[in-house]
């Protein structure tokens, strides 16, 4: 099993900033979401977990890692994105984190199912990183707007 000091953070430094976690078990995912976020004009800083478990042994260890968003990548081994959104919400500390199902799947039901778990919002995975680029900067804009 991985171990928490095994985690690796991406900071793509401009201003003080956001900081995300990013689930996802895919490295090529992995990449092409870490690409996107050094083309979005944000200071961003990602700390990135392969699965589920991962991520909730990173959550769990270190009560001091608060992220401003967490992306969860819906089609996992070991533990999908739904279980661990539902593990993610249990956690006291990190708890009013908004949560991001991050996934190829745009069905309906899945966009429902994930948001009656605990999950705040729901993006399709694009094709392009181009597009990934552009949504989510529009992503970090908009939602910033609506916490404020």
């Amino acid at each position: 099993m991985t171990k928490t000091s095994d985690y690796v953070k991406y900071t793509y430094f401009m201003l003080p900033g956001l900081t995300c976690l990013l689930i996802d078990d895919d490295i090529d995912d992995q990449e092409i979401f870490l690409m996107a976020l050094q083309d979005i004009n944000l200071p961003v800083e990602c700390v990135v977990a392969n699965d589920g478990f991962h991520a909730l042994e990173i959550l769990h260890q270190d009560t001091m890692f608060v992220p401003d968003y967490i992306f969860i990548d819906l089609n996992m081994p070991r533990m999908n994105g739904k279980q661990c959104v539902k593990e993610i919400k249990k956690i006291e500390h990190i708890s009013h984190v908004p949560v991001v199902m991050y996934s190829t799947s745009s069905s309906q039901n899945d966009v429902e199912e994930s948001k009656k778990l605990g999950a705040d919002y729901f993006i399709t995975k694009p094709t392009s990183i181009y597009t990934l680029t552009k949504t989510l900067s529009e992503f970090f804009v908009g939602s910033k707007k609506r916490h404020r």
